[in-house]
């Protein structure tokens, strides 16, 4: 007895045991996507932009998709795009994948170190961007490249990061793929998970104190969800209604650990939202429409001073995760192929053919024109060096933009190695 409360001899009980969540299908089984419910396009409401988010607690448990089976734009979430924009849109997809194409090639040809491809993910990115006004500010992860793409970033600066070049912005202080630009509201990535979560909803924050019109848009990977920074982030968002969008890309793979294991119980992502009182979207994101119409919808939030909102992209990481992964060590070759949610670029594609504002002929000719644009900026960036030969950075710039005045023990350390 303790208390009053009887209690078990150590005999009788039983031993404690952990739950270790799998995934459904290991390398060498048999792909399965049937635990995934996919509502029919159109299905999803959308609620008023003032919404509370106590009633809204449903979108976090369902799909927002605009696009169904037959390439038809349907539902309350349709509309938002003009066939002009979203023949840039598709062009801006179907770039990001040759540029991915080519530097893939080029890593594995000693070229560069290192690269991160976005096969895919192309709408959640490409996509989103077109919902953001200048001077508002992305804190990306290593996948959002097409961010940069769809804001206009020239491919040869790109290629130029990623060969760590003389014509690099970064000077060669990054790795490959970190890119930054303040002018297309790209900030500088972090090599540590969920750091531009906080700094997100920092720089939200600022904007408001100073009155400022500009919000922040952060971004995450559903792995990225079990770091402390991004419940931190939450709390912080949460209580000052931080004008951010919140973003968690859930491509299925955190590297080689499935997405259950960060999930935990939670359901989605996106119910991690309720805990705080911050309103949450669950979206298709391999539907460019539904991405970028929940995108508009969380911006306007912000614009209105009505606080954060957490939008999680349901898609799958098609490639590894970097070029230092093999996906076929832990999960079946055949799962990207069997991914109920489709190729984003054959959706959109198949949408504007069915409006009859693309073919298959002009799909062909806007491929080779991509593919030859692409190649020229990378014939101009391998002009100025790779990692092999060729100009880079002077070892000097190491030391330099870090204080504004540099300490005398840096001048020292420049001093010994020869600079």
């Amino acid at each position: 007895m303790t208390d009053g409360t009887p209690t078990s001899s150590a005999r009788e009980r039983k031993a404690l045991s952990l739950t270790i969540p799998e995934p459904d299908a290991r390398p060498g089984g048999s792909p399965d996507f049937s635990h995934v419910a996919i509502p029919r396009a159109g299905a999803i409401r959308r609620p008023e932009i003032d919404e509370e988010p106590e009633a809204m607690r449903d979108l976090a448990f369902g799909i927002i998709r605009v696009l169904d089976r037959h390439g038809a734009a349907v539902g309350p979430w349709a509309g938002s795009l003009t066939p002009d924009e979203l023949r840039e849109g598709l062009r801006h997809m179907m770039t990001l994948r040759a540029y991915d194409a080519r530097m893939i090639l080029a890593q594995r040809q000693g070229k560069t170190s290192f690269y991160v491809q976005n096969l895919g993910e192309e709408a959640v990115s490409c996509a989103f961007q077109r919902v953001l006004a200048p001077g508002d500010m992305n804190f990306p992860t290593y996948r959002q490249a097409g961010l940069l793409i769809a804001a206009g970033y020239p491919l040869l600066k790109m290629m130029c990061q990623v060969y760590s070049n003389d014509g690099d912005a970064a000077r060669g202080r990054q790795l490959p793929v970190f890119y930054s630009s303040k002018e297309h509201g790209f900030f500088s990535i972090s090599g540590n998970l969920a750091t531009q979560y906080v700094q997100a909803v920092g720089w939200a924050m600022a904007s408001a104190i100073m009155r400022d019109t500009r919000i922040a848009a952060a971004w995450i990977g559903d792995g990225a969800t079990a770091e402390s920074d991004f419940h931190a982030a939450l709390v912080f968002a949460s209580t000052y209604k931080a004008p951010v969008v919140l973003n968690i890309v859930n491509n299925q793979w955190a590297i080689s650990t499935f997405q259950g294991i960060a999930r935990g119980g939670a359901g989605t992502f996106a119910a991690r939202g309720h805990g705080f009182g911050i309103p949450a979207l669950r979206v298709d994101g391999n539907d460019y429409l539904a991405v970028h119409a929940a995108g508009c919808w969380a911006a306007e939030r912000a614009r209105r001073n009505l606080g954060p909102t957490l939008v999680e992209y349901v898609t799958y990481r098609a490639g590894g995760h970097s070029t230092s992964d093999d996906p076929s060590g832990y999960r079946p070759k055949q799962e990207s192929e069997n991914w109920p949610l489709g190729d984003p670029i054959l959706r959109l594609k198949g949408h504007l053919t069915a409006i009859g504002e693309w073919s298959d002929e002009r799909h062909v000719q806007a491929e080779a024109e991509i593919a030859q644009a692409v190649g020229e900026a990378q014939k101009a960036a391998e002009a100025i060096g790779t990692l092999q030969n060729g100009r880079h950075p002077s070892p000097r710039e190491m030391f330099e933009d870090v204080y504004a005045e540099m300490p005398p023990h840096l001048i020292e350390q420049r001093r010994q190695a020869g600079y």
